[in-house]
């Protein structure tokens, strides 16, 4: 089920009913509801995959109650989290990347002159998959590691796993987070539930006014990019930045929007990455939840940065490798990551990798014209990584490169879509000023006369309705 389709604009008000009604403040009774609401929510798109993340769930619920309970063991603390690791990972490995290391297998012994006729598996991606198995993944490790306590409320922990506004595409949550909400008891907070209408709406604005209309251009260009000048491509990557970052942090928006509705806080998921002056920058504020995650169970665990600088040197490249080969079983995901721990070498060796760690231009309306530069530079650094993250394969986003790099970068663009950039112009103008906020709209919507607000609302709901845009799915769906 997409945010973005009429099924959940008729899901949502029916669940929301029903939780504040029935549930009422009867906490047991709210994590059934939104069990069963999640379950039809995940099952909308497949049923079948529904026995999947039970298994996964149940899996993890018993190793840790089982790991709570052998405190002293640990080789039996061993064995049941290399249980869960395993279950968790094996699933992952089929489903993701099965077919990827066979075609490889199969093409390395077509290059010694060894062809092997095997076709590869028809193989589905469950959708949401690399998102819950993370996340069930951080319960049993920090139980693991006595940092928390396993739940033997069986409905709270399933509820959390699959909690329905953010278990496709994320915020992938920590259960010392989101799984202690699960027992509280939650009344409904009108301010709080307004707000989370706010970050819905931009959320969809992003998605559907922003990342889907980028999206048309893309398509086309990337899929006709021999046929099109430097300039051309140039735009359709800077379009493809736009789109990715619209459709991603406008489903994180959607989702910390819905939770809200609930009763539920989740964590930030993107903090305005595209006003970042460093790429160590761009990685504190984009995919938050994914970032931090590898920072905690694979960084810190590899050494982090306690080494010598080539250790630290050396986990960097581990981290952003496996970033990358999270994202897909493709070389393009691999290369996009190995271009980002190049960008970020050049900060680790002069130790400026935590240089910017406030807002930019924190006490001023406008940023200097240092931050300007730092800005640009830092938006077209992640800008060309882009294109390998969307290009079909190695030797497209190659080509690609290569025409950008020619002198038919200086061509009068075959395609430049004005209105997609004015809407980008006002979408970066809203941002801006909303970038010491949990959203864009959010500081709009506290400082703004009652007038103006709901002018503005207004006209957002109205782009929306009008709006000719396809009904788009989510990008991050595919991971």
């Amino acid at each position: 089920m997409l945010f973005n389709s009429l099924d959940f604009a008729i899901f949502l008000p029916i669940v929301f009913c029903l939780y504040w009604w029935i549930g009422k403040e009867k906490v047991k009774m709210q994590n059934l509801l939104l069990l069963a609401s999640s379950y039809v929510f995940y099952g909308w798109w497949d049923w079948r995959f529904l026995f999947l993340i039970v298994f996964s769930s149940l899996v993890d619920y018993f190793v840790g109650l089982q790991l709570g309970r052998e405190k002293k063991s640990s080789k039996k603390r061993d064995f049941l989290l290399f249980i869960s690791i395993v279950v968790n990972l094996g699933l992952l490995g089929f489903f993701k990347y099965f077919n990827f290391f066979l075609d490889n297998f199969l093409t390395a012994f077509k290059w010694f002159g060894m062809p092997i006729n095997q076709g590869l598996l028809e193989i589905v991606l469950p959708v949401g998959i690399s998102f819950y198995t993370f996340q069930t993944l951080s319960y049993t490790i920090d139980i693991y590691r006595n940092k928390f306590e396993p739940t033997s409320d069986i409905i709270a922990f399933l509820a959390f796993i699959s909690f329905f506004p953010q278990l496709v595409a994320g915020p992938i949550e920590r259960a010392s987070n989101l799984l202690p909400q699960f027992y509280d008891q939650r009344k409904f907070d009108y301010a709080d539930a307004v707000n989370g209408l706010r970050q819905i709406l931009w959320g969809l604005i992003k998605k559907i006014i922003i990342a889907d209309k980028c999206g048309e251009y893309v398509n086309l260009i990337f899929s006709n990019h021999q046929d099109y000048s430097g300039s051309t491509l140039l735009i359709g990557a800077i379009l493809f930045s736009f789109q990715i970052y619209g459709d991603f942090s406008g489903y994180s928006d959607i989702a910390i929007g819905t939770s809200r509705l609930f009763g539920f806080s989740l964590m930030k998921n993107f903090a305005f990455p595209y006003f970042s002056r460093d790429i160590a920058e761009f990685w504190r504020r984009w995919h938050i939840s994914l970032s931090t995650w590898f920072r905690d169970y694979l960084y810190i665990p590899l050494g982090g940065s306690r080494g010598g600088k080539w250790m630290v040197i050396r986990n960097t490249f581990i981290i952003f490798l496996v970033s990358g080969f999270w994202h897909g079983a493709n070389w393009t995901f691999i290369v996009w990551g190995f271009l980002h721990a190049i960008f970020f070498l050049p900060l680790l060796l002069t130790n400026n990798n935590r240089r910017n760690l406030d807002v930019v231009a924190l006490n001023s309306f406008l940023p200097s014209v240092k931050d300007v530069i730092s800005i640009l530079i830092t938006f077209l650094l992640t800008t060309l990584a882009w294109i390998f993250f969307r290009a079909d394969n190695v030797s497209q986003a190659f080509a690609i490169l290569s025409e950008i790099g020619s002198t038919s970068l200086f061509q009068f663009p075959e395609l430049f879509p004005i209105f997609t950039f004015c809407l980008i112009a006002v979408f970066l103008i809203i941002e801006w000023t909303g970038r010491t906020g949990d959203f864009g709209l959010e500081r709009i919507a506290y400082y703004s006369p009652k007038p103006v607000r709901w002018a503005i609302y207004m006209i957002l709901i109205t782009s929306l309705f009008l709006s000719n845009t396809a009904e788009q799915e989510f990008i991050y769906f595919q991971f």
